[in-house]
């Protein structure tokens, strides 16, 4: 598996309901991709929002970073939507699951 993680702050007063079509789209997109995985995002208090996207390789991730319409995304995402961002990428990461025995 290969992890990627988004970390982002939005501009203050931006589209939120273009912004939230174009999010949309980008995931509807993303699970349509070869090797695509699995996909959740989170949103803090205090404003920071968290990416998770699974791919079953580095090379699925990098397809999709590389993707036409994902680019014109990032490239409005640069320029419009985030005030900041970090992007966190590894391969095979350790991974450590905890399942409760508990009944319902």
């Amino acid at each position: 598996m290969y992890l990627v993680v988004f970390r982002n702050r939005k501009c203050a007063g931006i589209d939120t309901a273009a912004y939230d079509r174009q999010a949309d789209r980008m995931e509807q997109l993303a699970r349509e991709q070869p090797g695509f995985l699995a996909f959740k995002s989170f949103t803090s208090d205090d404003g920071e929002a968290v990416a998770l996207s699974e791919w079953q390789d580095e090379q699925s991730a990098r397809r999709w970073g590389r993707q036409a319409e994902h680019l014109v995304a990032q490239a409005k995402g640069r320029e419009s939507w985030y005030d900041e961002y970090t992007l966190y990428a590894c391969d095979d990461p350790q991974i450590r699951k905890f399942v409760s025995a508990r009944p319902d």
